[in-house]
């Protein structure tokens, strides 16, 4: 009977772990923003506005606009989000992986090269076309590249979360304090090389 119960309990612990794993569920319509009259509330509340113009440009080639539950209340709870993205000609979306939801990727203009992982290490990868979608699973390392040298690539990301979060593997890795043994050993690279990675974090 003892074990049994603690059988139960563990499970149990299991299950609710699971459960804040992903966005909370709502228990109401929608989430009204804390000192809100939700009787005053109209359209405007759903409309984002801030994808007007385009996504600024970046000194990596990737401009990117993101709309998440922090600049849109109106998403929390919802369990979605979504990101403009306007890569330059060569520009590269280094690998990273978006930890609270999966991505799916629309190709509005251009061309771009993506691809993701599994944890085999196996690598999924395609070039895509204006009209093409591809799906990046949760947690898995994706990239994505423009390797067109004339024209640009526009793209409406869409997330499985309300706040997916973003992991950029060169920044976490070479821009973090991970001790410099453990990276030469890992990469199986010299002292000089893993400085010059480092270096080019900043």
């Amino acid at each position: 009977m003892a074990k049994s119960i603690v059988i139960l309990a563990v499970l149990a612990l299991l299950f609710v772990d699971q459960i804040h794993a992903a966005d909370p569920d709502l228990v109401s319509d929608f989430a009204v923003p804390d000192g809100v009259d939700e009787s005053k509330l109209d359209g405007v509340f759903f409309t984002y506005t801030g994808l007007r113009g385009g996504a600024p440009s970046s000194n990596n080639g990737v401009g990117r606009k993101t709309v998440s539950v922090r600049d849109f209340p109106a998403l929390n709870g919802m369990g979605v989000s979504m990101e403009l993205l306007e890569f330059a000609p060569g520009a590269v979306n280094v690998p990273h992986t978006h930890p609270r939801g999966g991505e799916i990727f629309f190709v509005v203009e251009g061309a771009l090269t993506v691809g993701t992982t599994d944890s085999n290490g196996k690598l999924y990868k395609n070039v895509l076309q204006k009209g093409d979608v591809f799906v990046f699973p949760k947690g898995l390392p994706h990239y994505q590249a423009n390797f067109d040298k004339t024209n640009k690539a526009t793209v409406v990301s869409a997330f499985a979360s309300s706040n997916a979060g973003t992991v950029s593997l060169p920044k976490n890795l070479f821009g973090s304090n991970i001790p410099n043994e453990v990276l030469t050993k890992a990469f199986k690279i010299s002292a000089g090389n893993l400085q010059q990675l480092k270096t080019s974090q900043n």
